[in-house]
């Protein structure tokens, strides 16, 4: 272009030349059109989850992810139970592993879904309290400590388990 600001014919014809050069022939609008209806396509028909949800995943699935979070919650309250009591036997926290599990996979699939009128936010913080004080009530009932050493007990199982989860997420990317 010159510096009169209006293209030169030459430039014109280049230009030209570039714009029906890069038309798109028909079998790459096909391709488009192809494509196009790909994306209307729902998420969960168009990509294979990694986990299945439990009513989508059948009873199986259901069943594994209650063991591994029954496991998970075991083995961080042992820990947690081991630095703050001291030596334990690791079968209490078995005996608690099972509640919370059950608690926050029924709660965070069934529970909060029904109420119209929770927010996501809310319905997470609503699933926390009930899972930490079922876990409270649990671990005062196997450990038959008070609630006040259970209160205790529970608030560093919730920080066992968090840190042990970021920590798992981090290493595996689970999300």
């Amino acid at each position: 272009m010159d510096h009169g600001g209006s293209p030169t014919a030459t430039e014109t014809a280049a230009c030209d030349s570039r714009l029906q050069t890069a038309a798109l022939p028909t079998a790459s609008m096909d391709l488009v059109a192809l494509l196009s209806v790909v994306d209307r396509v729902e998420t969960s028909t168009a990509l294979a989850p990694l986990q299945a949800d439990a009513t989508g995943g059948g009873i199986f699935a259901l069943l594994v992810t209650f063991l591994l979070t029954a496991v998970f919650y075991a083995v961080t309250l042992h820990l947690a139970a081991t630095f703050f009591i001291g030596d334990v036997p690791s079968q209490r926290a078995a005996y608690v592993g099972p509640v919370p599990a059950a608690v926050s996979i029924l709660l965070g699939r069934y529970g909060v879904e029904r109420i119209g009128f929770v927010s996501p936010s809310l319905g997470i913080a609503i699933v926390l309290l009930a899972t930490l004080v079922a876990d409270g009530i649990a671990i005062s009932v196997s450990y038959r400590i008070t609630w006040k050493p259970a209160a205790v007990l529970t608030g560093l199982h919730l920080a066992f388990a968090a840190v042990l989860g970021f920590a798992l997420n981090n290493i595996f990317g689970f999300f």
